[in-house]
């Protein structure tokens, strides 16, 4: 909630209809004078008397202007909520209060209710803004207040204004009207919302105690790993009396341990690209990265796995390892600040060392693959042994340009250079795989996952 600085000097000026009043009466009692009529003179009395009554009581405050937003869980696509509210602080009322807000463009205004139950319109069908194109005029009465009740739809993620709204109030009988009072707008936090997505339990590596992931080291769990010889400590729920009876001794069941695995979603915000319609439109590449991301980060933090958020770009932001709730909240309030960070100078090649990136992680690179140093950057990481997985987030729909000549041409050839790239990706070790929501990540998981546990060949 903001409230307009009230330390600000207290001003009203007179409107037209006063200076009329007091033009036509001074003009009535100069002619009076100069003609000697007395009939002009009761023809200025009511001029005269109507604007001394009306002007009795002068307002001395300024109108008080709020803006609230709703500040509940809004996720795009779900409703959200607002009010403006105009108050009248001092003991005269105000004849006519004249309203006006802003809203961002994402935030699709259809019902406008002034309090008291009058409403004000509705929305056109595909006008985002809705109703505040359009000023709305109300009475207050003294020490009241008057609220307008905005409800609409989110329509992309992020953090969007609502406000700034501004009042002008006329006092007097319309003969005096206070400067323009602005309150400062409000941010409402719509958090994106996550597409379905499941995933193979397969990991590359689980390096936790405990968790929901198959290791391979011995240990509680309910994966079967063979049937050994008894030893001391083993339980006895553990014996395996099938072979007992037959070797003549005791063989326990020897699992292997359940264990959590972390993983690491790292986001390429160094290019932009499509149109973002909102939630019901086309998705740019910033939609279906922050949206895969939420939903890949949900999967896991639901399977008791850590998750962390890396960005590829000149800020470089990171959001630490953890599991549970808290952590996926902290996810959604991250993924609100990401933008595209293009730039031209060269990106430090040591920002996802081992202090970042841990060696038993699985690295979920969300990437449009539309520079060739996101391709250099996933081969670093393939190279450094580590177990990456690269989503191409660059739309299938995305049009060529409108220019004519060699537009079209262009595009074909950057098309043909970018598949080369995606080629030369998978000869390093990197699988590339778009985004389609469920399932996406699951014969990639399965293949990484085989590769992690075949026995390594190592030269004497």
């Amino acid at each position: 909630m903001t409230r307009q600085d009230r330390t600000a000097p207290q001003h009203w000026t007179p409107t037209w209809a006063l200076g009329r009043a007091v033009l036509l009466t001074g003009l009535l009692l100069i002619a009076a004078v100069l003609l000697g009529r007395v009939d002009l003179v009761l023809l200025a009395a009511p001029f005269a008397l109507g604007t001394a009554y009306a002007l009795r009581r002068r307002p001395t405050e300024l109108p008080e202007v709020q803006v609230e937003a709703d500040e509940g869980h809004l996720v795009e696509s779900g409703p959200v909520a607002g009010t403006v509210s105009v108050g009248n602080p001092g003991p005269v009322p105000y004849d006519v209060a004249v309203l006006r807000t802003r809203v961002s463009p994402w935030l699709r205004v259809e019902r406008a209710t002034l309090a008291g139950g009058a409403v004000a319109g509705r929305g056109r069908a595909g006008d985002r803004t809705g109703l505040v194109d359009r000023p709305f005029v109300t009475s207050i009465a003294p020490e009241t207040a008057i609220d307008l009740e905005l409800g609409g739809t989110a329509l992309r993620w992020g953090r969007h204004p609502l406000g700034p709204a501004g009042a002008r109030v006329a006092a007097a009988q319309g003969l005096l009207i206070s400067r323009a009072v602005i309150a400062e707008p409000v941010r409402s936090k719509v958090y994106p919302k996550t597409e379905p997505f499941e995933a193979v339990e397969a990991m590359p590596r689980a390096a936790g105690l405990v968790g929901a992931h198959r290791s391979r080291r011995p240990g509680e769990g309910g994966e079967l790993a063979g049937v050994r010889i008894f030893a001391p400590g083993d339980r006895l729920r553990r014996i395996d009396w099938r072979v007992s009876l037959r070797t003549r001794q005791l063989h326990v069941a020897a699992t292997l341990s359940d264990r959590d695995a972390e993983v690491v979603v790292l986001l390429d915000v160094l290019a932009e690209a499509g149109r973002s319609g909102g939630i019901g439109g086309p998705a740019s590449v910033l939609d279906t990265t922050v949206r895969a991301a939420a939903a890949i980060a949900e999967h896991y933090l639901h399977r008791g796995d850590r998750v962390a958020l890396l960005e590829y770009g000149l800020s470089a932001r990171r959001l630490r390892p953890a599991t549970g709730r808290r952590q996926y909240l902290t996810v959604l309030e991250w993924l609100l600040d990401v933008k595209a960070q293009p730039s031209p100078h060269a990106l430090d090649e040591h920002a996802f060392g081992p202090q970042l990136l841990s060696a038993d992680a699985l690295v979920v690179v969300l990437t449009p693959l539309l520079e060739e140093r996101s391709a250099q950057m996933l081969a670093r990481l393939a190279r450094s042994g580590r177990f990456v997985v690269a989503v191409d987030t660059l739309p299938g729909d995305l049009p060529p340009p409108k220019d004519q000549g060699w537009g079209e041409v262009a595009y074909r050839l950057w098309r043909l250079d970018r598949d080369t790239m995606i080629m030369q990706l998978r000869e390093h070790g990197v699988p590339v795989v778009p985004w389609v929501g469920a399932g996406s990540l699951d014969q990639v998981l399965r293949d990484v996952a085989r590769l992690a546990t075949a026995p390594r060949v190592g030269n004497r």
